[in-house]
């Protein structure tokens, strides 16, 4: 599956978000609202291609918009019950796959950047 982005060099997050339709666009801003919220010291950059949060220089959340879903990258450990909440959206390679056609789990998302953060500061 490809994502849905060209070639170009993103610079700035606003920019990779721009190049989606408008449904996308608003899904992968109120995600970095999220971020923003919830991780209020962690800095915007572009890494891979892809819109990424870090702190202290160290990565702490990318996401990235695909075809038919968006991803959050990497899966947080969690205790049992959130890896539970989490297993339909698990994908490969440390991956979390919110499907388009479905309503999106903003909630779900606030609860992974707060599991990445846990496990950052511990």
């Amino acid at each position: 599956m490809r994502k849905m982005t060209n070639k170009r060099q993103f610079k700035t997050i606003d920019e990779y978000i721009e190049i989606f339709p408008q449904n996308v666009q608003s899904i992968l801003e109120k995600v970095r609202q999220i971020i923003l919220k919830t991780a209020p010291e962690a800095e915007e950059t572009i890494t891979y291609g892809i819109p990424s949060f870090k702190l202290k220089g160290r990565s702490l959340v990318y996401f990235a918009a695909w075809k038919r879903h968006i991803s959050l990258y990497p899966v947080p450990l969690g205790d049992e019950a959130f890896q539970k909440e989490l297993s339909p959206n698990v994908g490969g390679k440390g991956t979390v796959r919110f499907r388009l056609h479905k309503p999106f789990p903003y909630d779900l998302v606030e609860k992974i950047v707060k599991f990445l953060l846990k496990e950052y500061i511990e």
